[in-house]
């Protein structure tokens, strides 16, 4: 859950087929970091719904990073966050992760990718939020 202003609380919403996608493209990059975007909306009652990924374009996956170069996005206010994997299978996210997060939330896809439990959602501040699939 996500605290918002005041005492209300959102949800995050993420579809079934986001997090297999999720998982499908980790395990074909692994050993190297995967880097998505994540399309999606604010639904009536607060809650944060991610209904696509997006492949940014020229994203660049390292052993140690992954990357994208901002400016060749279009202007989308419907991407809500970066979702990217940790092949170490550390769920965490990093600093570098934190300073370079964008968005409203952050997914990291711990390795060995193989269930939604590896599927880890952050605000930006690093907090770990549970999520609902949908």
């Amino acid at each position: 859950m996500i605290r918002s202003r005041g005492s209300r609380t959102r949800r995050i919403l993420v579809k079934r087929e986001v997090v297999e996608a999720l998982l499908v493209a980790a395990r074909n990059v692994h050993p190297k970091e995967v880097l998505l975007l994540l399309r999606g909306r604010k639904l009536k009652d607060g809650a944060l719904l991610l209904e696509e990924i997006i492949v940014p374009p020229l994203a660049i996956y390292g052993y140690s990073f992954s990357g994208f170069n901002p400016y060749l996005l279009p202007l989308d206010l419907s991407i809500l966050g970066v979702a990217h994997s940790h092949p170490s299978g550390n769920p965490r996210p990093s600093v570098q992760d934190l300073n370079v997060g964008r968005g409203r939330v952050m997914v990291i896809i711990a390795s060995p990718y193989a269930s939604d439990k590896d599927v880890h959602v952050y605000l930006p501040s690093g907090e770990e939020v549970g999520y609902e699939v949908c």
